[in-house]
């Protein structure tokens, strides 16, 4: 299912939730998608239902503007999704996400709040395009709307934010 509003330009990145569990997280990667222009994945089982009140108030009134597409599977996002490249982040990664040169098409993948990436499918990709967000010593993860948000502005700021209004 995709909803995508007339007025929206084309992508400039992909962001790719896998089987996200918190409506509000995924209500503000909604929220910073419709922002940035991003193109928003969902890859399901999806924690909540996309009406989930939570959902609806993180995003506000936001989700009319973002291009948000589910997915019924990794391997059914594969095949429907054409990217020039797919980073997966990862707390274990060891190459930082600010070394990445970000390009246009490329895709952000995350995984799930509880249990992040699936190992099956981080052993997939290359240590190249498997990057983490710094943190302290002894801490687990971000909050994953954060982590998205972090890589999002990181990618579009390597872009020369591309598609904003006004001066920067």
């Amino acid at each position: 299912m995709e909803h995508r509003p007339s007025n929206v330009r084309a992508t400039l990145l992909h962001v790719v939730l896998f089987e996200p569990e918190i409506p509000p997280n995924t209500g503000n990667v909604i929220r910073l998608c419709a922002n940035t222009g991003m193109q928003l994945h969902l890859i399901h089982p999806l924690g909540f239902r996309m009406d989930d009140r939570r959902l609806r108030r993180a995003g506000l009134d936001y989700r009319e503007y973002a291009r948000v597409q589910e997915h019924p599977s990794y391997a059914a996002f594969c095949s429907k999704v054409a990217l020039s490249r797919l980073f997966a982040f990862a707390a274990s990664a060891r190459r930082s996400f600010h070394t990445a040169h970000y390009q246009p098409g490329d895709g952000l993948l995350f995984g799930s709040e509880s249990r992040g990436l699936p190992r099956s499918l981080l052993e997939t990709f290359d240590q190249e395009v498997t990057l983490r967000l710094p943190m302290v010593a002894g801490n687990r993860s971000l909050n994953l709307s954060n982590a998205v948000a972090v890589a999002v502005f990181e990618a579009w700021r390597q872009l020369g934010f591309a598609g904003a209004k006004g001066p920067l």
